[in-house]
């Protein structure tokens, strides 16, 4: 919750407005088992920064935000998107913003910081499960554990670890957030579960 305002403090005060135009990645609707979704994701470039632990993440939005705020070789401020991702692993997570989609990665100032890095991200597909509230742990082993316990249910395996994605600034009703933990699953996996 201290990343969340943290966050969006920052944004404030560099001059961002919240409103409820920010961009998201772009995606298709693939398929809904139960309250997971199949979403396949157009390729995309994010500002990615390496994290010491899970207890980092105001750490790393301070890296990314600086990068965006003007913290690069141009001085270029960057649009705030949505979400802010954060991998869930205890042993080096990974924060990451999506760069607004009229970027290639060619087209991106240089980081000022050598924690930050740029990388293309290629077409994917996640599956996701969405939650509202506050992003607990309790929440997020819950979703988490449905999230993998439908994969397992019609035979789809997880390419990757699960990431957690938070959509809303702190000043959102908690029954108006949005949360989503998401994992990349084996295209072959999907087929064959089709």
């Amino acid at each position: 919750m201290k990343f969340i305002v943290t966050a969006f403090v920052l944004i404030l005060v560099s001059g961002h407005s919240m409103a409820g135009d920010i961009e998201e990645p772009e995606w298709h609707l693939v398929d809904s088992l139960d309250r997971v979704e199949l979403r396949h994701y157009s390729p995309s470039v994010e500002a990615r920064t390496t994290l010491r632990g899970s207890g980092q993440t105001s750490v790393g939005f301070r890296r990314l935000a600086g990068f965006i705020f003007g913290g690069n070789d141009r001085s270029e401020r960057i649009a705030m998107t949505a979400p802010v991702q954060e991998t869930l692993q205890d042993s080096l997570p990974t924060m990451a913003f999506t760069m607004p989609s009229g970027y290639k990665i060619q087209d991106l100032p240089a980081p000022g910081s050598d924690q930050v890095v740029i990388v293309d991200v290629p077409a994917r597909t996640l599956a996701v499960i969405r939650f509202s509230g506050w992003a607990t742990r309790g929440k997020i082993a819950r979703n988490s554990k449905k999230l993998f316990k439908t994969l397992k249910q019609y035979g789809i395996e997880p390419a990757s670890g699960t990431t957690l994605n938070q959509y809303n600034p702190p000043w959102t009703p908690p029954f108006l957030r949005r949360n989503e933990i998401s994992v990349e699953i084996a295209s072959d996996s999907l087929a064959a579960a089709n």
